[in-house]
């Protein structure tokens, strides 16, 4: 077996693989001689077919085998001989398509390596880290939201008419074509106005009425309504409005701090201080994050794959195409033309996906299986009812497994990063953080 080299241009190699004719043969000769003793042939015992009715019966099937092992084998051969590692898959062309028994084998082979990507260090790389206490003002905001989430509603003064967002006390009764129907009743309904818990067109006629009144609400149902017997059909709905309430928002005191599961007040406030932060870690990170890979992008240098950048901005104006188009779901449109902006894009990207691989395989950097199951765990609870079905999903599928894992293994690696560079902690308000979040979102 001969491996000549073709091509040898910056990350391109290309290579005449030759495997001889009598390599085959021995390659054929070694199958049959494998599978003969499991071979049953009319008029031989079983194990004892002659090698040469072997050859005649299943050698041109065989052949086939021999060649793409032999050419499979030479290629991985090669690969680990030069420690070449393929961005994509290798391509491989047989030169001589007019291939008869006995002839040598010609094979092209051509790809593009992963680049050798130069050791960076790291603690010359200086960071800002935004550190964000939780103050007063935010601590109160947030109970207050807590309190309107946790609202009571008390009756308005007598004769008062009903706003969006109160709630009206009713019975009701619905009927279509004069007749009422299964579903359509229920007395005492709390309906909070401007819900959307009813069908559309209801709540808003109840808007201006008042303890007392009689309403007569006609809608229409919706034509792709759960009750089909009921999809797109006009209804009326005979409502006697028993109460007019407002919202109340909850008053803040330990009390309202035990709905929430806390033991007062002073420790719901704890709580929520401690979740504000954390928030305005995970936000900060972000922001020191995007300020790592800046560093990196403008500090390391490397050859990059054409096949792996080209693949890249075309999937990234794919994407935004689409975004620009989201009436458009599927992909029969025009073919998109990457920009020089997308290339750009796609070359950063490529950058520090491979810059990133390197240094997580040089820091063993690993995620486990503990976390990986967290991370399905999380993912199913997506699917209320369908845990089951995600789950076989999941153990079935490799890709979706590895799209899971990528982004774990990036901040396992990020924060490897984080404990070698020069990282200073600077405290500043939420609205300095809140603009340096606002500024990724924008770019």
């Amino acid at each position: 077996m001969q491996v000549t080299e073709t091509l040898n241009e910056g990350l391109k190699r290309g290579y005449q693989i030759v495997v001889t004719a009598e390599e085959l043969d021995n390659k054929v000769s070694e199958k049959l001689a494998e599978a003969q003793p499991d071979v049953e042939m009319k008029g031989f015992r079983k194990g004892k077919v002659p090698m040469a009715l072997l050859r005649k019966q299943f050698g041109q099937r065989l052949m086939g085998e021999a060649m793409q092992e032999s050419i499979d084998g030479a290629l991985n051969s090669h690969l680990e001989e030069s420690g070449d590692r393929p961005a994509q898959q290798p391509q491989m062309k047989m030169t001589n398509e007019d291939w008869k028994e006995g002839d040598d084998i010609n094979v092209e082979v051509s790809y593009e390596r992963l680049p050798d990507v130069p050791e960076t260090d790291f603690s010359r790389i200086k960071l800002e880290r935004m550190v964000v206490k939780a103050d007063d003002a935010a601590v109160d905001e947030a109970l207050g939201n807590l309190a309107d989430t946790a609202q009571n509603f008390e009756d308005r003064r007598k004769g008062s008419k009903a706003k969006d967002g109160d709630q009206v006390v009713i019975d009701f009764l619905g009927k279509v074509d004069g007749e009422p129907f299964e579903g359509g009743q229920a007395d005492d309904y709390p309906l909070v106005l401007g819900s959307n818990s009813f069908i559309p067109g209801f709540e808003d006629q109840l808007v201006g009425v008042k303890a007392g009144d009689e309403k007569a609400v006609e809608v229409t149902f919706p034509e792709e309504y759960q009750a089909e017997h009921l999809a797109g059909k006009a209804a009326v709905f005979e409502c006697t409005v028993k109460a007019v309430k407002e919202p109340k928002a909850a008053e803040i005191n330990d009390d309202m701090a035990k709905q929430f599961g806390a033991e007062d007040l002073a420790a719901l406030k704890t709580q929520i201080t401690e979740r504000l932060e954390e928030e305005y870690k995970g936000a900060a990170r972000a922001v020191t994050k995007r300020a790592l890979l800046d560093a990196l992008d403008k500090k390391v240098k490397f050859d990059l794959p054409e096949s792996l950048v080209d693949a890249e901005a075309g999937q990234i104006a794919h994407q935004l195409w689409h975004d620009e188009n989201p009436d458009v779901e599927g992909h029969d449109h025009p073919e998109i033309e990457p920009t020089k902006d997308h290339k750009k894009l796609a070359e950063r990207r490529v950058k520090l996906g491979l810059l990133l691989a390197d240094i997580g395989q040089k820091a063993e950097v690993q995620v486990t299986d503990a976390e990986m199951t967290q991370a399905i765990m999380n993912q199913a609870r997506q699917y209320p009812g369908q845990e089951r079905q995600f789950f076989e999903f999941v153990q079935q599928n490799a890709q979706f497994r590895q799209q899971l894992q990528a982004p774990m293994f990036e901040d396992k690696v990020v924060d490897h990063i984080f404990e070698l560079a020069a990282v200073k902690d600077k405290e500043v308000s939420k609205d300095d953080l809140t603009k340096a979040v606002e500024a990724l979102e924008d770019e």
